[in-house]
């Protein structure tokens, strides 16, 4: 009963120009595929994710014209996401984007594509490419489908890499600075307040300005009065 239910509430939004009883057709082909939907369902919800994405592979597979095709494609992303294969899941959600660009479960793949991103952010003294990749994703999702709940869960996310980006530029701030390279690091420290301003670091931003500021008023003091004077 589970399994029908959860079948229920995930067709709808992956089929379009189907009678709802094609979908639970009793011929011999749609009740393999059917079974085959069932049994990956089942393992999904059990955390079976390997035995879920080889359920859906056979299904695809072996019925790639079947009512549930569409099911299994997106199943074997979500299965790969779950395992922590990101390529392979980023692969196959712009797959299914590519295959399926009106299909109203678009929003989510989208979703899906920059968690994928996401979820291999690195801490801010780290490259920041996923991050980069992630906030992409997330931007295109806020801008083509603003009303759509994945849009909203999406905000915080991207709220979430720009404060990685901005706490990743002012590491490298920092380094310039403890390397004597004040002007590079200033440089960097007003980055964060015209790139990065309302993400938690504007007054951690300002107060490492000022202690750059003062070190190159240092230097330049130290060298004005290192000038012999001229008679």
């Amino acid at each position: 009963m589970k399994r029908f239910i959860i079948l229920c509430l995930i067709l709808p939004f992956l089929l379009s120009g189907c009678a709802l009883f094609n979908l639970f057709w009793e011929g011999e082909d749609d009740e393999t595929a059917q079974t085959l939907a069932w049994d990956g369902i089942d393992d999904y919800e059990t955390g079976d994710y390997e035995g879920a994405k080889e359920a859906f592979e056979k299904l695809k597979d072996w019925y790639p014209y079947s009512e549930y095709a569409k099911l299994a494609e997106l199943k074997i992303a979500d299965a790969n996401y779950r395992l922590g294969n990101y390529e392979e899941a980023i692969f196959a959600y712009e797959e299914f984007e590519s295959l399926h660009p009106r299909n109203e479960a678009i929003p989510y793949v989208v979703y899906q594509i920059g968690m994928c991103y996401f979820d291999q952010i690195d801490t801010p003294d780290r490259d920041q490419v996923s991050t980069r990749k992630a906030l992409e994703v997330f931007g295109r999702l806020v801008r083509d489908y603003p009303e759509d709940i994945h849009a909203v869960k999406a905000q915080e996310n991207i709220n979430a890499c720009l404060r990685s980006l901005a706490e990743s530029e002012l590491n490298i701030g920092l380094f310039y600075y403890k390397s004597g390279h004040y002007k590079a690091a200033l440089r960097r420290f007003k980055n964060v307040l015209t790139r990065y301003p309302d993400v938690g670091v504007h007054q951690t931003a300002l107060r490492h300005i000022m202690q750059a500021e003062a070190s190159l008023a240092e230097i330049s003091q130290a060298d004005s009065s290192s000038i012999l004077p001229f008679f």
